[in-house]
């Protein structure tokens, strides 16, 4: 039986969630915020329409790696983040 991926957002809420589902589920956590404008320049192309250029924060690149290869062995991925704005951000960055 293929698996369900489902990404929180901290590892004590995969924990938590994990012992509810049952073995159909992967449970893992983003840590947070995986995505920011880059540090060095302005982060944002003026000249298309002020288009942002995000890039992967540099102590992410492993959990990203993880998830994503966790992802490529699944049928699915639900990203059952905290339902406010930051949640939100980190949902569209996944």
């Amino acid at each position: 039986m293929a698996k369900q991926l489902v990404i929180v957002e901290s590892p004590a809420k995969a924990k938590t969630i994990n012992k509810y589902l049952g073995s159909g589920f992967l449970v893992k956590a983003s840590m947070g915020h995986i995505r920011d404008l880059p540090k060095d320049k302005l982060g944002i192309d003026i000249e298309h329409d002020f288009k942002p250029e995000y890039e992967i924060i540099q102590m992410r690149k492993e959990t990203v790696a993880e998830l994503q290869k966790s992802a490529s062995e699944c049928e699915s991925v639900l990203l059952a983040v905290d339902p406010d704005r930051e949640g939100e951000a980190i949902c569209w960055h996944l």
